[in-house]
Order: structure tokens, then sequence, then C-alpha cells
């Protein structure tokens, strides 16, 4: 049989072993704090750096997800009208063929009332009653045919208005959705600068410059005209916003977020591109980044949430992140995803 009993250290009686652990749990204690207050002054800047970097990441993908959202309420705002305005041109179809078939039953009923073959009898001119007879079956032939194609309207107008209250359905839940992404960006935002006025001027300043440039990077092997007329008619227009503010959710022409300005530049060329960096990355075809030419759309990280426009001499136009206007920067400033020809 197996004994099961507590193990303890020998010689050390409960009050003793209390003790030690006191000791030990202090001395860990001590050692800690020594640690923190012996820890480089320099860690909490760049900490704060790389958590503002990270805030600032994370607001701008919700940002694409705003415009996106914003993107979708265009769209089913279009879909709501087009079909009110089917409903209601339905609903005028079928005012007029109740209109007309109430008249045709109207007068039947006011002329009706007597026996066919006694009003045949009756009828000094049987020949001409006949005809009438004729004709009436083929009227009541005609109103069939009507009362089945206003049946046929009216389904067609339930069906409508059903496909009206579900693109109202969704345009309700994306302004909800984008709601939502409005209220991160502003947190994220809000956070970000918050810690940014825990930074001294001069590391306020050097993160303001170094961010998201100066990192090592591919670049392409030579510098090759643009990609098309139209490209380079969009980094003409690009180039022109340098020094426009950042504002998240604006595509110009007063301020920009990064797809925003990638939408207007080439708007500028007769060129629609899509809202979202996401959606724009499919914009064209595409191409490796060693063969960039200007004009070429580059896209940032796995998620695709950055987004800016190669100019040639290794370097993009973009509008980095609020606060920063619009700017050159290394093209290798942050991984690419892939790079796009419009």
């Amino acid at each position: 049989m197996v004994s099961h009993r507590r193990s303890t250290q020998p010689g050390l009686n409960p009050s003793v072993r209390a003790t030690v652990l006191s000791a030990a749990a202090a001395t860990a204690a001590a050692t800690l704090g020594a640690a923190t207050a012996n820890a480089d002054p320099q860690d909490a800047p760049r900490t704060a750096k790389a958590r503002i970097d990270l805030l600032y990441t994370e607001a701008e993908r919700a940002t694409e997800q705003y415009n996106k959202a914003g993107e979708n309420a265009d769209r089913l705002r279009g879909e709501v009208g087009r079909a009110r305005d089917r409903a209601a041109r339905g609903q005028e179809q079928v005012n007029r063929m109740r209109t007309a078939l109430g008249s045709a039953a109207s007068a039947q009923y006011r002329s009706g009332g007597v026996d066919p073959a006694l009003a045949l009898l009756l009828s000094a001119d049987p020949d001409s009653y006949l005809d009438r007879a004729a004709v009436l079956e083929r009227l009541t032939d005609l109103q069939a045919t009507e009362l089945r194609q206003l049946q046929q309207v009216q389904r067609g107008l339930a069906q409508t208005r059903a496909e009206a209250a579900h693109a109202l359905a969704d345009l309700e839940r994306n302004r909800a959705a984008a709601t939502r992404h409005k209220r991160t960006v502003e947190r994220k935002l809000a956070e970000a600068r918050k810690l940014l006025g825990t930074l001294s001027g001069t590391d306020r300043a050097q993160f303001e410059r170094a961010s998201r440039s100066g990192r090592d990077g591919a670049f392409p092997a030579a510098d090759l005209p643009a990609g098309s007329a139209r490209a380079a008619v969009a980094v003409a227009a690009v180039r022109q916003a340098l020094g426009r503010p950042y504002i998240w959710g604006a595509n110009g022409p007063d301020g920009f977020d990064c797809s925003g300005l990638m939408q207007w530049a080439y708007a500028q060329a007769g060129v629609s591109l899509p809202r979202t960096s996401q959606a724009q990355r499919y914009a064209g075809h595409m191409v490796p980044l060693s063969e960039a030419r200007p004009g070429d759309l580059v896209v940032y990280r796995a998620d695709a949430g950055h987004v800016a426009m190669y100019v040639g001499n290794g370097q993009v136009v973009h509008a980095p992140y609020p606060g920063a206007p619009v700017r050159y920067d290394p093209v290798g400033m942050m991984p690419v995803s892939s790079v796009t020809r419009v």
C-alpha cells in the first residue's frame, strides 16, 4: 500500500518555512524594483513611439473599414432609390389598370341585367345584337387578360417593395457598422495624441520625422517612365497634394487619408478608383516591386491597410497619418504587400 503524505523540507518547521518564503518574496520584489529603477530611461520613449505607431496602424485599418462602409452606403442608397422608383412606377401602372378594369366593369353593370336570349328577342335588329355580343365576348376576354396582367404587375410591385425594404435594412446595418468604425478611429487617435503628449518636444519631432520613413526595403532597379499617360497625370496630381493635411475619411481636395489621396489623384486623370486600399490593390494588374513605375499603387502590410503612389527615385507620395501632411517617403518604409499598375 502506497502512503500519500505531503512532503516538507526536513529540519524546517512551518513557522520557519513561512519566514523563509516571506524573505524570498521581499528579496524578489526589491530586485524587481531595482531593475525597474535602473532601466534605460530611453526605453519609455521607445515604447511610447512603438505604441503610437501601432495605434496609428489600427486607426488606419478602422479608417479603411469606415471608408468601405461609406462606399457600401452609397451603393445601397442607390439600390433603395432605384427600387423605390420602380415601386412608384409599378403602383402607377396598377392604378391605371385598376381604373380601366373598373370603368369597363361599371359600364357592363349599367348596360347589363338583361338575359342575352331575351335581349335578342326584344332586339329590333338581331344581326346588330349578335355583332355587339361578339364584341362583348372579345372585350371580356381582353379584360381577363388585363386582369392577369394586373395580378402579375401587383406581384412584381410586392417583390420590388421587398427588395427596397431589404436594401434599406442593409443600409441601416451598414450605417451602424460605420458608426462603430468611426468610434474606433476616434478612440485610437485620441490615445495616440495622448501618448504623443507624453513625449518631449525633441522625441515628438523625431517620431514625426522618422515614423514610416527611413526603413530598409527593396527598391526598383531603375527609374522608368510612368506606366501610362493617365498614370503620369496622377503622379502630377499627387505631387500637387504635397503638404496637405491627413484627414481620416477624406478624399480631397483639402485633405486626404491614404486611399482617398490615391482616389483623388487618379480622378484627375479621369480614372475612377475604389475607395479603400484593399479594393485599390485590385484596380489594375500587379507587378513586382522591382518593376514599379511612377503612378503604380504600392500597398503595404498583409492587411493592405495602407497605400501610396510610387513616383520614382525609390520614393512614394502618401498621406501617412493624422498630424503628418502628404509627403515623400521611401518605398520600403513598411512591408510592401503588392504593387498595382492602374
